[in-house]
């Protein structure tokens, strides 16, 4: 059974919807597909895939041991498709105990000998929980958009993820453990690099760097782009690798881009996934082509080499150049037939200006505390 997390460091960037639209196309390809909702405590993904309000869920059954697991899987139009809800309405439910993630592990991984792939929808953010089910496997996929924040939370979902692992690897009692330890208490743990660490914790405590060295190796996140209006949106990835190289010393995948599409937000009112809906859209080609990626890659613990990852980023851009072309030839297509009318085309550059300005904030607001940090170093 291949498990395969979604993630994203910040709400907002299509998470839901990629987990929804892949678990639907991974049906279509003949794999037995089990989606789950683990984004505790804002749980909608049943809208997604047009699945009527669950009566039981995740929730249901961490609170009340007379449920069996088996219940609360539950079956969709999609053929090959069985969804397993989430709760919304168990007061802290987000924040799962030590012994209801062990428990829930237990029963995820027990739907081995009938299913093909296991697709987690994860909350937003770093929670500990969040940062456990991710590491279930090392194909991980982290969402991300354009937007500032977006990309700047994807790497810190990624740089919590290899601390969690490493805080998990050394146990108490090693070296490597009072290392940190001591890091903590100085205050120099958060500006950590792991490159530069490592080299200390081979010299004082060896087993410690090995067993690290081991699931790091094994560990190579996957990179989608969502929400992007240009070609040019795609570039935000190339930060996201670079840092990643730098300081935490792994190596990511570029799955690729996809084009925001005004037509999601029809899909959604249709209670239809958009590759459903439109399996012609651009963004459902774009969920395609990502699915195919995934189901000819191989299995978890996987190497990967430079080359791949770097044919992986130039792969995305020419996507980019390529999708833009055809976005536009198909807004004209719509546009001809009546499917989109004129006030609906004005509507979508509304939400494109607004989301403009937006990013016109937050580049604004980053360039005041860059240069207030600067100011106060050059002080010192």
């Amino acid at each position: 059974m291949r498990i395969i997390p979604i993630a994203s460091g910040k709400g907002g960037v299509g998470k839901s919807l990629i987990a929804a639209n892949l678990g639907v196309v991974f049906a279509q390809a003949g794999k037995r597909v089990v989606l789950v909702d683990l984004d505790l405590g804002a749980s909608n993904l049943h809208l997604v895939i047009g699945h009527q309000a669950p009566k039981m869920g995740i929730g249901t059954f961490l609170n009340d041991t007379k449920i069996e697991f088996a219940s609360v899987i539950a079956e969709t139009d999609a053929q090959n498709l069985r969804f397993i809800p989430g709760d919304t309405e168990i007061p802290g439910l987000a924040n799962l105990k030590a012994s209801q993630r062990n428990i829930l592990v237990k029963k995820l991984l027990s739907l081995e000998n009938n299913t093909d792939i296991l697709l987690i929808d994860l909350g937003a953010g770093t929670h500990q929980s969040i940062l456990d089910f991710f590491l279930l496997s090392g194909q991980g996929i982290v969402v991300t958009a354009p937007a500032v924040t977006a990309v700047l939370n994807a790497y810190v979902f990624i740089k919590n993820t290899v601390f969690r692992m490493l805080n998990t690897i050394f146990a108490p009692g090693t070296k490597a453990h009072e290392y940190l330890g001591k890091m903590k208490k100085s205050g120099g743990y958060q500006r950590l690099y792991i490159p530069k660490i490592l080299p200390e914790i081979k010299r004082i405590d060896n087993a410690s760097y090995e067993a690290f060295m081991d699931h790091l190796n094994r560990f190579h996140p996957r990179l989608i782009t969502n929400m992007i209006e240009n070609p040019k949106d795609a570039d935000v990835a190339v930060k996201i690798r670079r840092s990643c190289e730098e300081y935490l010393a792994i190596k990511i995948e570029h799955l690729g881009i996809i084009y925001r599409d005004a037509l999601q937000d029809i899909s959604l009112a249709s209670r239809l996934p958009i590759t459903l809906y439109k399996p012609g859209s651009v963004l459902s080609q774009a969920v395609y082509r990502i699915a195919d990626k995934i189901l000819q890659s191989a299995e978890d613990h996987f190497s990967i080499t430079d080359k791949e990852i770097n044919e992986s980023f130039l792969e995305a851009g020419a996507e980019a150049e390529v999708d833009f072309e055809s976005k536009m030839e198909y807004v004209e297509d719509l546009l001809h037939s009546g499917a989109l009318s004129h006030g609906d085309l004005i509507e979508t550059v509304k939400i494109q200006q607004i989301e403009i300005n937006k990013l016109k904030k937050e580049n604004n607001f980053l360039k005041t505390k860059l240069t207030k940090a600067f100011t106060q170093g050059f002080r010192v």
